[in-house]
């Protein structure tokens, strides 16, 4: 048996992110897990959340927001590498863990207990774990996933490393990271923070050139008599990659600028929480919308380009005047 932390899930305390109450209690599974990964280091995840304050429209989704590798190794001396699967994966994710590195890998969430009475033993459904502990002969896997920390057995092992007896096998190798921990620092708040808002200034000088919102708009109004026509299947997925990822990442870039500098920047928080809240009442309406086979009401996205454009114009000013 291998792992990088002495933990097991029923003593693991989860951050404080996914107690309390949200608009969105889980974001995507790459930024989940690295919430849980960094704060069982010892590590506060809320300094490396400048990446939330400028998703786009990317034509067809919306940005799927992620930790950026450059900001976990300059706040924390965290170092990721691709880990390149040449062996069978179990072997691989193996190794690393034996080097006492953890190690982000795709999963299928059917063999992933914590997703039971969504996808687990339902739906193959990739996500993204990091594993912490791994024990070949007794088939035990403990990962972080989503909002905290979980572990498997028996045949969900078998299944999730697709070992020979398995009934899944993979036919393409997962994407695989291994994080490196030998440079690994733990800064004060003040030093977070000061270190945090120079990333911030950073990262604003890769927000949209136009307001996503107006482009979301246009292509939402065609999107909408196309979805009219498709399974409540389809509205789901077309929720999670539109409503659901700046929904949750402007909820976050929130809890990031109340984090970084309340007194500073409040107002510019209370513009995202205000979009985060809007976006997640639309989403039930357009539910709603699709079932009635009625068109909805595209004030809102109107309403919410509106408070994106002061929160950034905002944001801006104050950054760039320092």
């Amino acid at each position: 048996m291998h792992q990088v932390l002495d933990l097991t899930p029923e003593s693991y305390q989860r951050h404080t992110i996914h107690l309390q109450e949200r608009d969105w209690a889980e974001t995507n599974c790459y930024v989940d897990v690295w919430i849980e990964q960094l704060h069982a280091l010892g590590l506060d995840p809320m300094a490396s959340m400048a990446f939330s304050v400028t998703p786009d429209f990317e034509g067809d989704q919306w940005t799927f927001f992620k930790f950026q590798l450059n900001d976990l190794y300059d706040l924390y001396g965290l170092e990721v590498q691709e880990l390149v699967i040449w062996k069978t994966l179990l072997d691989n994710v193996e190794q690393q863990v034996k080097l006492n590195r953890p190690v982000l890998v795709e999963l299928d969430s059917m063999f992933l207990p914590d997703t039971a009475g969504t996808a687990y033993q339902r739906e193959h459904v990739k996500s993204t774990v990091s594993v912490n502990k791994i024990d070949r002969e007794n088939k035990i896997l403990g990962y972080f996933h989503a909002q905290g920390y979980y572990e498997l057995t028996g045949t969900d092992f078998i299944e999730a490393f697709a070992l020979p007896e398995a009934n899944n096998q993979l036919t393409l190798a997962p994407y695989v990271e291994f994080v490196k921990l030998d440079g690994i620092k733990k800064l004060s708040k003040d030093s977070l923070r000061s270190k945090s808002e120079v990333i911030l200034a950073r990262q604003l000088s890769q927000l949209p050139k136009a307001n996503p919102f107006e482009k979301f708009r246009h292509q939402f109004e065609r999107d909408f008599a196309w979805l009219l026509e498709q399974p409540i299947e389809t509205f789901h997925e077309y929720a999670f990659v539109t409503f659901r990822q700046f929904g949750a990442c402007f909820e976050l870039a929130a809890n990031y600028l109340n984090w970084l500098a309340p007194e500073k920047y409040s107002t510019i928080a209370e513009q995202f929480s205000g979009i985060s809240s809007a976006t997640k009442v639309y989403q039930f309406q357009l539910a709603r919308a699709l079932n009635r086979k009625k068109m909805v009401d595209l004030n809102a996205i109107d309403n919410m380009a509106e408070m994106w454009l002061k929160a950034i114009e905002k944001l801006k000013k104050m950054v760039h005047s320092e």
